[in-house]
């Protein structure tokens, strides 16, 4: 088995249906496969980690909003995110609003083309639809024209910097977006979190969906490719 694509891990029950499906991607793709229940976000993950893909049918947003924050924890960048079982292109559009994703995979899709997407991430390029990659090329073009207003007393880079929050970068990634030292956004952090009366990173992005508008995702940087 040729291991030098990295190893696929899927967030989703563990079934059956779920362990056939898990098999056919290990044979289909000749790479290694973990499968991870969606509640256990403290699993230790492989260094050969080069995927990971989470089952929207068997988690809600803020199972996707921890795993997403794990990997940005762990500094786990050159791990791409990817979605399992959305329901259409509206409802991938509305993930997106909040998560991070390098790949896009839909009820729809037969096995063959969830295989083709699987070993297209894993070289190193995104797999969405063109249809999609248009919208969000939209989306970022309102939100550059409506960005954030100043609310609830915080200022024009603490604004930023829940902005960043939003789109699902850890602090190190905010620090070098902004060109501040991490202390300093753990300092700006703080004092969101006690300007809009949150506890934690989850409670301030939600705060800011409902307050600001949902951010646009940021697109890692590192020559990935569209479908």
């Amino acid at each position: 088995m040729d291991l030098s694509k990295g190893s696929v891990v899927f967030v989703t029950e563990h079934n059956p249906q779920s362990t056939l499906f898990i098999e056919h991607i290990k044979n289909r793709i000749s790479c290694s496969a973990l499968l991870v229940s969606p509640r256990d976000s403290t699993v230790s993950l492989g260094d050969d980690i080069s995927v990971l893909i989470m089952d929207v049918d068997h988690m809600d947003e803020s199972h996707m909003q921890r795993w997403q924050e794990f990997l940005a924890e762990h500094e786990s960048d050159d791990i791409c995110l990817a979605a399992l079982n959305m329901r259409d292109e509206a409802h991938a559009a509305e993930i997106l609003s909040f998560m991070h994703l390098s790949g896009v995979f839909y009820r729809s899709d037969s096995l063959e083309m969830i295989c083709k997407g699987i070993d297209r991430l894993l070289e190193g390029h995104l797999w969405m639809s063109r249809p999609l990659m248009t919208r969000l090329i939209d989306f970022f073009r309102k939100q550059s024209l409506n960005s954030y207003r100043p609310a609830c007393g915080l200022t024009q880079r603490e604004m930023e910097i829940i902005g960043l929050l939003g789109s699902g970068a850890s602090n190190v990634q905010i620090a070098d977006r902004l060109f501040v030292s991490e202390h300093t956004v753990k300092s700006h952090l703080y004092n969101i979190f006690k300007k809009i009366n949150v506890h934690n990173r989850t409670q301030a992005v939600s705060w800011a969906r409902q307050n600001l508008g949902a951010p646009p995702p940021l697109m890692k940087l590192n020559n990935r490719k569209g479908v």
